[in-house]
C-alpha cells in the first residue's frame, strides 16, 4: 500500500516541478524579449533625434541588471538563469581560459591589422579613454550576459529550442544589439557586431557546458580588458 500510495505523490512533485520551470523560463522569454524590443526602439528613435543612442545603451545597461535582479528576486529562479554559485570554480576556470585565449588572438589580430594600413577605432578610443566609459566596462559585461547568456538563452533552452540554435540565436541577437545602442560611427558599430561573434558564441557555449552565466562573465571581462591593453598600449598608426 505504502508503494501504491507514495508513487503517484512522486508523479505530482515532479508535474508540478516541470510546470513551475516551464512558466518561469516562459517569464525570463517574455521579459528578456520585451526588454530587448524596448532596447531597440528606443535606440532606433534616438538615432533620428540629438540623444543619439545614449538613452538605448543606459536602458541596456541598468534595464538589463534590473531585470535579471527583479526576476530571479520575485521568481525565485537564480538557477534557471544561471546567475548561481553552482559549479562556480569550474565556470571561472574555463571563462577565464578562454577569455585569456580569445584575448591574445585578438591582440595579435589588432597588431596585424594595424600592419596591413588598418585604422583604430577612433570614436570608440573617444568614448572609452575621452569620456571615461571604459570604467563602466565591468556593470556592461555582467548586463549583456546576464541578459543574453543569462535570461534569454536559458529561457530557450528550457522551452525545449536546440541548444544550437538557442547559442545561434542568441548571438546573432546581441550582434544586432550593436546596431541600436552604440553611439558611434556606421562602420564601428558593424566592427563591434563582428567582434561580438567569437563572445557571443563562446559565451553561449560555455554558458551551456557549466549551466552558469559567471562562466560568460568571466570571458566577457578579460577581453574587455585586453581591448583596454590595445587602446593604452600598443600604438596605433598616426594619421597620414
Amino acid at each position: 500500500m505504502d508503494n501504491t500510495t507514495s508513487a503517484p505523490l512522486r508523479c505530482g512533485v515532479h508535474s508540478t516541478d516541470s510546470l513551475r520551470t516551464d512558466e518561469a523560463a516562459g517569464m525570463r522569454l517574455r521579459r528578456s524579449a520585451g526588454l530587448v524590443a524596448a532596447i531597440w526602439a528606443v535606440g532606433l528613435i534616438g538615432h533620428f533625434t540629438p540623444l543619439g543612442e545614449w538613452p538605448a545603451l543606459f536602458l541596456y545597461v541598468l534595464g538589463s541588471i534590473g531585470l535579471t535582479l527583479y526576476h530571479c528576486v520575485r521568481r525565485h529562479d537564480w538557477v534557471g538563469a544561471f546567475v548561481t554559485r553552482r559549479n562556480l570554480r569550474t565556470a571561472l576556470i574555463w571563462g577565464g581560459g578562454i577569455g585569456l585565449l580569445l584575448a591574445v588572438v585578438g591582440t595579435v589580430n589588432t597588431l596585424i591589422f594595424y600592419a596591413s594600413g588598418g585604422r583604430p577605432m577612433t570614436d570608440m578610443q573617444i568614448l572609452l579613454v575621452d569620456l571615461g566609459l571604459m570604467y563602466l566596462f565591468p556593470a556592461l559585461a555582467l548586463a549583456e550576459e546576464w541578459l543574453w547568456r543569462g535570461m534569454a538563452l536559458s529561457s530557450l533552452l528550457d522551452r525545449g529550442i536546440n541548444r544550437h540554435a538557442a547559442v545561434i540565436v542568441t548571438t546573432l541577437a546581441y550582434m544586432v544589439n550593436h546596431f541600436f545602442v552604440a553611439p558611434v560611427g556606421w562602420v564601428e558599430r558593424g566592427m563591434m557586431a563582428m567582434m561580438g561573434l567569437p563572445i557571443g558564441l563562446m559565451a553561449g557555449y560555455l554558458a551551456l557546458k557549466t549551466r552558469n552565466v559567471w562562466s560568460a562573465v568571466a570571458l566577457h571581462t578579460i577581453i574587455m580588458a585586453a581591448m583596454m591593453l590595445i587602446v593604452f598600449v600598443i600604438p596605433a598608426p598616426s594619421a597620414p
